[in-house]
C-alpha cells in the first residue's frame, strides 16, 4: 500500500481504524489522584472491556478492519536497538528523579521479552510496591510514602483520537495538553517510524510531539478534501493551529483551508468533537450552546505565506459557506432542551463516529439525541457505554481512522 494513511473526510466509508482496549491502567486509577489523571470517576475495568469489545465487534460487522494500538506498538519494537531506545525515551519522560531507580527500571523493562507484555506494562504504570529490589536502597523516589506510583499509569489511552490525528495521507503527532498524557504520543512516534505498515511509506508528519504548544486530535476534524476544522479549546492553542496549517500547506496534502473554531476553554467543551461532529454530507451533531455566533479564523496559503482572516457568524452559515452547501441540518444534542443537552453532552451525545455517510456509532444511553438523529434520517449503530463514558469520551474519541473511502 503506497498510502497506509488515507483520511480525507469525517464520513467516508471507514475501512481501517485503530483502537486501544482498556487495560490495567484503569485499575491504577485512585480517587485522590483522579484530577491529575484527567478522570472524574473510576471505570469498572471488566465491564469497560466488554463494552469496548462490543464497540470493536460492531465495527467489524460493518466491514471495518480493527487494529489495536497496543499490538501496533509491540510490533514496532522487534528490533533490539529500537526497543532499547523506546524504553530509554519512555523512562526519560516518566519524571523519575533518582538515577539508580531509572537504571533498575531500564533493566527491568528490557528483561520483558514479550513485546505486548512490555507495552502493556508501560501503559499500566508501575507502583512503588512492585519495586521490591529497591526498598533496601532508601532512594528518593521511594521516600514519598503517600504517592503510590514510581511511573504513572496512562488511563486516557483508550481515547486514541487525541495523541495523534490522521490528516489526508499524513499524521499530526500531537503535543498533549496535560503532562500526564504526553507520553502517550511516544507510541505513535515508534509506530510510524518502525512498524512494517509505515516505516517504508514515509508518512508525512504535519505536527511533532516535541513542539512547545499543545494540540489534540479531538480538536482536528476533516470536513472535506479541501477543508479542515480545528478547535481552539481547553486542549489546543491557537498558535498550534497556525503551525499545523503551515505544515499541511507546505507538504501539499491537498487541503486548501483550515478553519479555527473558538469554542472556549471549559472542560465540558474539552474538544471540538465533544460539541460538534459530522454525520453526513450536510448533517452535523451540535451542542446547543455553540449554536449562536461563533468566532472563527480562516487560514489559507497565499503567495507570501499564510492568509488569516477573522469572522463571526452562526455555525450554520459558516458550514454552508465553506462546504459550498445550500443548507445544513444541525442535530441538537438533547433535542435542544438545556437539561437534556447538558446531560447527554456530558455523556458524549455529540461525539459520534461516522462509519459511512449518514451512518454512525453512538452510545445507547443518549436516548433523546439518538432519537433526533434517527428522525434526521441517520442510521445508528448502538453500543453500551456505562463504564467507557466515565473517561468523558465517546465513539469518535475512542477511534483513530487509518483509511476511509474518498467521497
Amino acid at each position: 500500500m503506497n498510502n497506509p494513511i488515507n483520511v480525507f473526510s469525517e464520513i467516508g466509508k471507514l475501512n481501517t481504524v485503530m483502537l486501544h482496549r482498556p487495560g490495567k491502567e484503569l485499575e491504577n486509577l485512585m480517587p485522590d489522584y483522579l484530577e491529575s489523571l484527567l478522570f472524574d470517576d473510576i471505570p469498572f475495568l471488566e465491564q469497560a472491556q466488554k463494552e469496548h469489545d462490543f464497540f470493536a465487534e460492531t465495527l467489524r460487522m460493518n466491514q471495518v478492519e480493527v487494529l489495536y494500538l497496543e499490538d501496533l506498538a509491540a510490533e514496532s519494537l522487534t528490533d533490539k536497538e529500537v526497543k532499547e531506545r523506546f524504553i530509554t525515551e519512555y523512562l526519560n519522560e516518566a519524571d523519575i528523579k533518582e538515577e539508580r531507580t531509572k537504571q533498575y527500571l531500564q533493566e527491568f523493562l528490557a528483561s520483558i521479552t514479550d513485546g505486548r507484555e512490555l507495552i502493556d506494562k508501560t501503559m499500566a504504570g508501575i507502583q512503588k510496591s512492585e519495586l521490591t529490589a529497591l526498598k533496601q536502597n532508601s532512594l528518593s523516589d521511594l521516600a514519598d510514602t503517600h504517592y503510590p506510583f514510581i511511573i504513572d499509569p496512562m488511563p486516557n489511552l483508550y481515547f486514541t483520537r487525541d495523541p495523534f490525528a490522521t490528516i489526508g495521507h499524513g499524521v499530526s503527532l500531537n503535543r498533549m495538553y496535560s503532562v500526564t498524557r504526553r507520553r502517550e504520543t511516544l507510541y505513535g512516534k515508534y509506530i510510524f517510524g518502525h512498524h512494517p505498515m509505515f516505516k517504508d511509506a514515509q508518512v508525512p508528519m504535519v505536527y511533532l510531539r516535541d513542539e512547545n504548544t499543545r494540540i489534540e486530535g479531538g480538536d482536528e476534524l476533516i470536513l472535506s478534501k479541501k477543508l479542515i476544522a480545528v478547535g481552539i479549546s481547553q486542549r489546543t492553542d491557537v498558535v498550534s493551529i497556525e503551525k499545523l496549517a503551515r505544515n499541511i500547506f507546505e507538504q501539499e496534502l491537498g487541503f486548501e483551508r483550515v478553519l479555527a473554531f473558538d469554542i472556549g476553554e471549559e472542560r465540558k467543551f474539552m474538544h471540538l468533537d465533544t460539541v460538534f461532529t459530522m454525520v453526513d454530507h450536510d448533517k452535523f451533531t451540535i451542542h446547543p450552546e455553540i449554536e449562536g455566533n461563533l468566532t472563527i479564523y480562516s487560514i489559507s496559503q497565499g503567495k507570501d505565506g499564510l492568509v488569516i482572516s477573522e469572522e463571526t457568524d452562526t455555525l450554520e452559515h459558516i458550514l454552508c459557506k465553506y462546504l459550498e452547501l445550500d443548507h445544513v441540518t444541525l442535530i441538537r444534542c438533547g433535542g435542544g432542551n438545556l437539561a437534556a443537552a447538558a446531560r447527554e453532552q456530558w455523556n458524549d451525545g455529540s461525539n459520534t463516529l461516522a462509519i459511512a455517510p449518514g451512518e454512525v456509532v453512538v452510545y445507547d444511553r443518549n436516548t433523546i439525541t439518538n432519537q433526533k438523529l434517527e428522525e434526521a434520517g441517520v442510521k445508528l449503530n448502538y453500543i453500551p457505554g456505562s463504564e467507557l463514558v466515565r473517561g468523558r469520551g465517546g465513539p469518535r474519541c475512542m477511534s483513530m481512522p487509518f483509511d476511509r473511502t474518498d467521497i
